[in-house]
This record gives C-alpha cells, sequence and structure tokens, in this order.
C-alpha cells in the first residue's frame, strides 16, 4: 500500500494533503463569492421572543491553507524506519472540531521543535487501517513514535505549551 505525504516547510506532513488542497481551494472559491452578497436589510432581521435580533454581517474567514511538499512513502512503517528524528503523529478527520483546532497549534509546535521532532497528519477516514493498528478511538490522539515504536499517546486538544512540554517530557524519559 503506498502512502503519499506532505510536508509543509515547518515539516508537518499530511497524508490527505491532495483531497484537503482541492476541497480547500473550492471552498475558499465558494467563500469569497458568498462572502460579496449582501443581504436586504429585513431579511438581517431575526424575531426571538419579543425581541429582534440582528445577525452579524462580517465575512467569515477563510480557511487556513499550508503550502507543502509531496513525499511518497511505501508504508506508514517505512516513514517511521526512514525518519531520523522521533515523529508526533496527528490522527484527525476533516470533520472533527478539535482536530481543526489543532492545525495551528501543530504548526506553531512543528516550528518551534523542528531541530527534535517531525509532525505528520493521518486522516483516520482515508488510511483506517493505520488508524485500527493503532487503536484510535477518539480524536484527535497523538503518538509519538520514537526509533519506529510508539512511546507516548494522548488524546484530545492541546494548547501549544502544554503539546509542547509533553513532548519533551516524554523524550527525556524515554532517552
Amino acid at each position: 500500500m503506498a502512502l503519499s505525504a506532505t510536508s509543509s516547510v515547518a515539516t508537518i506532513q499530511s497524508f490527505a494533503f491532495e483531497q484537503s488542497a482541492a476541497s480547500a481551494s473550492s471552498s475558499s472559491s465558494k467563500l469569497s463569492s458568498w462572502s460579496s452578497l449582501q443581504f436586504p436589510q429585513q431579511s438581517r432581521r431575526f424575531p426571538f421572543a419579543n425581541k429582534v435580533i440582528y445577525s452579524p454581517t462580517r465575512p467569515r474567514n477563510p480557511p487556513l491553507v499550508v503550502s507543502a511538499k509531496k513525499q511518497t512513502f511505501s508504508s506508514f512503517d517505512e516513514l517511521l524506519a526512514n525518519s531520523g528524528k522521533p515523529v508526533l503523529v496527528d490522527f484527525y478527520a476533516t470533520w472533527c472540531g478539535p482536530c481543526q483546532f489543532m492545525a495551528p497549534i501543530l504548526n506553531e509546535v512543528s516550528v518551534s521543535m523542528n531541530d527534535k521532532i517531525q509532525v505528520v497528519k493521518i486522516d483516520t477516514e482515508k488510511y483506517p487501517s493505520i488508524a485500527d493498528k493503532y487503536k484510535i478511538e477518539a480524536l484527535p490522539t497523538f503518538i509519538l513514535f520514537k526509533d519506529g515504536e510508539p512511546c507516548d499517546r494522548f488524546e484530545g486538544a492541546l494548547t501549544a505549551d502544554q503539546l509542547i512540554e509533553r513532548i519533551e517530557s516524554s523524550l527525556k524519559v524515554k532517552q
């Protein structure tokens, strides 16, 4: 099973970038056309109880686009074996809110710990066999691999400081 991964300048890798990039570009064009629409004043008023509520008219934020370079591996095990440093794997899904919350945090962590770890993102819906192998039951799930073997595992959204602290303490204990 051949896997294709992409890596940004900050070395975040994603096994689902091609699909995400295509949907991001199509959704951003839809967003730009929708954000320029102006509705009549009366359709922005909503009666609620005995009050009238006005909806905000500010445009929505466009989706975050990360530039990446494509890398291909014959297997996930090959990716782990060929990495010269520990690998933090983020198991995520595109529909998962906390996973989307973690994207800029992972980017920040990847930049600040670029010399210590490599960050990889795996879409659990695109690669369910990898998710099954590591018994991923909650999203986001992070597994820190050292020398191709899992050395730490944690679930849920964290701040950048909490994530960095967890990674550093795991690497110190396991050395």
